[in-house]
């Protein structure tokens, strides 16, 4: 969505720009850019689960769009971006860097004290 203020959107469209770093940081902290890393069920450079892909896909449908994402997308940085973006403008319409890093690592209903580590590590990765 595009950004009127920081951490204000309009209705229409979704900003990228905004989250370059913060996915920069991400994919440094999960794989250091690897597109191939594995750790356990996630894969790729942004270590993607099944479950995200599944909710991204449902997302999909909510919206009317024929597009779909597979299990092997994971790979793909572009694509593990696009699913980041569906995923925050659904879930994160705030744009609230902090809350996206913690769903990011501990899902929706992400406990704080659990997320924490993970947040400083992409918060230092992002410096």
């Amino acid at each position: 969505m595009v950004i009127t203020s920081l951490g204000t959107y309009a209705q229409k469209t979704f900003d990228h720009d905004y989250w370059e770093s913060t996915i920069t940081a991400i994919v440094h902290v999960e794989s250091n850019g690897n597109t191939n890393a594995v750790n356990g069920s996630c894969v790729g450079p942004m270590q993607i689960s099944r479950q995200l892909v599944k909710e991204c896909n449902k997302i999909l449908r909510q919206k009317k769009s024929s597009k779909r994402y597979t299990l092997s997308d994971r790979k793909s940085l572009t694509k593990s971006k696009e699913m980041f973006y569906l995923f925050q403008e659904k879930y994160n319409t705030s744009g609230d860097i902090t809350r996206a890093i913690r769903t990011w690592n501990g899902g929706l209903h992400y406990k704080t004290s659990r997320t924490n580590r993970y947040l400083r590590k992409v918060k230092d990765a992002m410096k």
